[in-house]
């Protein structure tokens, strides 16, 4: 099998490859950059953190050699990062009239006003800190911003001390927008490193600054809580949350012009390698360079500097505006294809919820929300009105622990019923659930509290997470539901997240840790077995990633025994595809477009017949982490008409892909299958598009 990590690297390369793409708007190409510095401070902070720890077990499967190849792919990623920036993105920009200027660039107006904007509102942030024994190497937070500065002469009382630190304040932007009657005809930019290089001398008076350099260090931010030895998992998480900043060194950065003493001096403090060292060849966290997205006004610019604005339509052939969405649900079931589809109705589902009266009692999990949710309020508004409220909240999805916590508190504090899942096992299923008193066959409530009434129970399910926001940007599937036994599933998990009680096998769904894992093997297993009968034999899986071995060996079977199979994997894939007598039949490709691609389906055939086929919808992806430590659901779309067009939106486009998808080769890597073909996320965005309105740009038009 082939690496995670170089997997994981090989990712982001795709997502650079979009930086270099001249079909791709250019702040939008800007954009990727950033992404890519996002997604390496990720892993270095999380995944490179565990895999060092791994490389200090013995019998963990990891050599010092494999880390140092995955730091030398590392260095390579980010030194092809900078080259896009500094040879490809910035002069494109400069020629479109948007511009950074350094210090030797900027004439004597912008400078007059860097110097006011740096006395007003840099400087009385500024504390220079000069090192010796009673002024030690000071705490240096994770990704935080920082210059090492060398200096000469000796300080106001006789003493040489030469080396001092200037913490930076993360209130401060990071890039800055000159006036435009400073730029005529252009947009003007300077950064806010800039702003304080012009300025060093003036943070040391009387000394001499003789060389400095920008710094940054990476961290281990995983949150490490032991559950089984809390009493309180909330609370440790709180309590955790306040070092996360300051964890074991992994990763530094500097200049590129940077001395090596200086260089070696902030290894030293760090307790750091020589390879841990990356030398950069312009800002230090390029991810601040978003400021300078959002600040550009493209609309005198033209062609355009981004995609076109996208905004997910209204299915209105299959929920009417004007339609109780439970009147709806109860003619059948519902599918969205979020962001061509927009993610309104279900915040709808929960407005209607929280208003109707004769909704009694509302179930919803809780992984990534964000910190502003329209979601959350009508949770809490519920919960105000009376309606009885479960919320299950994950404490900690990486990242989001703070703001989970904070809606947790808030829950709380209005008489909502909140528990944080399982010990051990993290709950990302993606589940919604509403009771209803029902005493009509209509539906309609009844007036009359005494009447014979029964409780009908109605659904969301979704392969994302609870965020309007991300809704916009991620391809996501959502199911809305009052099938009896879909719903009497959903209620069942949500029981055993609460009572953890031991429960009767779901009729429908599968749920890790139980038994999706064996349900899926067996599947792959059952399809293997009609290609083995000369039956038809297909599989088609599209997912976030494959790592899980287990899974990984089904495949090889299926693909020995002759099974066609696809796999459509956004990132890390350790399959290895094309295999002769193994993968020859496996085919994996990884679509990176406009959108991110974020739902995970997997279709399944094992003969001629119209039984002979599933499609599960799911929250998971195939990884070992997905299926045996977390809380994870898959549901079977059985609705004919919805299960075809999942594979005609889902599964079929990407198959078809000749503009945004890359194949993986045997080696471990990716080429680009073509560059002027069709893109499925831009074909879909058309297919979605109201009659009468402009095409919305995309990648590929």
């Amino acid at each position: 099998m082939l690496g995670r990590e170089t997997s994981i690297l090989e990712f982001n390369r795709r997502v650079l490859a979009q930086a270099l793409r001249h079909d791709v708007p250019l702040l939008e190409r800007l954009r990727y950059i950033c992404i890519v510095s996002s997604n390496i401070d990720e892993f270095f902070e999380v995944r490179f953190a565990d895999y060092l720890e791994a490389s200090r077990l013995p019998n963990a499967g990891v050599t010092d050699a494999d880390v140092q190849a995955i730091t030398a792919e590392a260095h390579r990623l980010i030194d092809e990062q900078y080259t896009a920036f500094n040879d490809q993105v910035m002069p494109l920009l400069q020629r479109a009239g948007i511009v950074i200027l350094n210090h030797a660039d900027r004439d004597e107006a912008q400078r007059e006003w860097v110097d006011q904007f740096f006395q007003k509102q840099v400087r009385p942030l500024l504390v220079p800190i000069g090192l010796d024994p009673s002024h030690p190497f000071p705490l240096v937070a994770n990704k935080a911003l920082n210059f090492i500065v060398r200096l000469g002469g000796k300080d106001a009382f006789g003493r040489e001390n030469t080396i001092a630190i200037v913490k930076v304040p993360r209130v401060l932007p990071r890039v800055i927008r000159l006036p435009d009657a400073l730029v005529p005809g252009k947009q003007g930019f300077v950064l806010l490193t800039s702003v304080i290089r012009a300025h060093l001398g003036e943070l040391f008076p009387g000394r001499a600054v003789e060389t400095f350099s920008q710094f940054r260090v990476t961290r281990d931010s995983d949150l490490e809580v032991d559950e089984d030895d809390v009493k309180n998992l909330r609370q440790a998480l709180r309590s955790g949350l306040s070092s996360r900043h300051f964890g074991q060194a992994i990763r530094l950065e500097v200049v590129s012009s940077c001395p090596p003493e200086l260089s070696e001096f902030l290894l030293e403090q760090f307790d750091l390698p020589r390879q841990a060292l990356y030398q950069v060849n312009g800002p230090v966290n390029l991810v601040r360079l978003n400021q300078l997205i959002d600040q550009v006004n493209d609309r005198s610019v033209l062609p355009s500097l981004r995609f076109a604005p996208h905004e997910g339509a209204w299915p209105a052939k299959g929920l009417p505006r004007d339609q109780s969405i439970f009147a709806r649900l109860r003619r059948g079931d519902v599918l969205l294809h979020h962001p061509f589809e927009s993610f309104d109705p279900v915040v709808q589902f929960l407005r209607e919820s929280v208003n109707d009266p004769a909704v009694l009692a509302i179930k919803q999990t809780i992984y990534r929300t964000g910190s502003e949710s329209p979601l959350m309020d009508l949770l809490i508004e519920a919960a105000r009105r009376g309606k009885e409220v479960m919320v299950v909240v994950e404490l900690k999805a990486r990242f989001d622990e703070e703001a989970n916590i904070n809606w947790a508190e808030r829950l709380e504090a209005v008489g909502a019923q909140v528990v944080y899942g399982v010990v051990g096992l993290k709950t990302h299923a993606k589940l919604l659930l509403v009771t209803r008193r029902e005493v009509s066959a209509s539906g309609a409530a009844s007036a009359n509290p005494n009447a014979t009434a029964r409780l009908r129970r109605y659904a969301h399910l979704s392969t994302g997470n609870y965020n309007p926001k991300t809704a916009r940007l991620y391809t996501d599937v959502s199911y809305l539901t009052a099938d009896a036994e879909l719903t009497a599933d959903v209620d069942a998990v949500f029981q055993q997240l609460a009572s953890l009680g031991k429960m009767k096998p779901l009729r429908q769904m599968l749920q890790a840790p139980f038994t999706m894992h064996r349900r899926l093997i067996h599947t792959i297993d059952r399809v293997a077995d009609a290609a083995r009968a000369g039956q038809p034999a297909r599989i088609i899986v599209k997912i976030n990633a494959l790592t899980d071995s287990m899974l990984i060996n089904a495949l090889v079977r299926a693909s020995q025994a002759g099974a066609d199979i696809d796999l459509i994997v956004r990132g890390a894939c350790v399959l290895r595809p094309g295999v002769p007598g193994a993968t020859d039949r496996i085919r994996v490709r990884s679509v990176v477009g406009r959108f991110l691609e974020h739902s995970r389906v997997m279709y399944f055939r094992w003969g001629p017949g119209e039984d002979d086929e599933v499609l599960y919808l799911s929250s998971a992806d195939w990884m070992s982490r997905n299926m045996l430590r977390r809380i994870e659901v898959a549901w079977p779309v059985r609705d004919v008409e919805l299960r075809q067009r999942v594979i005609d939106e889902c599964l079929v486009p990407y198959l078809h892909d000749r503009r945004d998808a890359w194949m993986l080769n045997t080696d471990g890597s990716f080429s680009r299958i073509g560059s002027n073909g069709v893109s499925a996320q831009h074909a879909l965005t058309r297919r979605f598009q109201p009659p009468g309105d402009a095409p919305s740009a995309s990648t590929g038009n």
